[in-house]
């Protein structure tokens, strides 16, 4: 029984340390956009025919690090920013909880490719946009040997998910919201 109670408290605070972890510390706009340089030159190494889906999108969602981190209950946090004609526009941080079964921490790079400009317009005009709620994301997956799944490549936003370090039981999006932010 006490094992039961330590490890929903570990739970909480590491809930507590993911959700809070970003407004004890907030990046610069100078360290965002170096870290989402890095993301891009490292998907577009790992990933076959990212260069051409890169130019056909209308606007890249980059979060180079988001953190993930749960015992029962878990809660994960990332700050990137949003390019459009490989210009940032806006910065964002990416939000979500969950409870449920989940042991484990990971880290990981997320990036949602808006295909469309009337789902970019859509996220950019909302106040918290929420994936599954707001928009739909097709998450696509990357083989070993970089090629991704054409399967979902029509879809007016996509999501990769790359560079998870760490051991996790679920893979989603849905839930995760996305707020804009004003970095220093």
């Amino acid at each position: 029984m006490r094992t039961h109670v330590n490890i929903r408290a570990m739970g909480l605070l590491l809930f507590g340390l993911v959700l809070c972890g970003g407004s004890a510390y907030a990046a610069s706009a100078r360290e965002i956009d170096a870290s989402v340089d890095t993301a891009i030159a490292r998907f577009q190494k790992e990933v076959f025919g990212s260069k051409d889906m890169f130019a056909k999108a209308k606007g890249i969602l980059i979060f180079p690090k988001v953190i993930k981190a749960g015992i029962g209950l878990g809660g994960e946090y990332g700050t990137g920013a949003l390019r459009i004609k490989g210009k940032t526009v806006e910065y964002y941080n990416t939000i979500s909880g969950s409870f449920g079964f989940q042991l484990g921490g990971q880290i990981k790079s997320v990036y949602l490719l808006f295909m469309e400009d009337s789902a970019l317009k859509n996220f950019r005009n909302s106040d918290g946009w929420k994936v599954g709620v707001d928009g739909s994301v097709a998450l696509i997956t990357v083989g070993a040997n970089g090629s991704i799944d054409t399967t979902k490549t029509n879809q007016p936003i996509l999501a990769f998910v790359l560079g998870q370090k760490g051991l996790m039981y679920n893979l989603s999006l849905e839930g995760s919201k996305y707020n804009k932010i004003k970095p220093n």
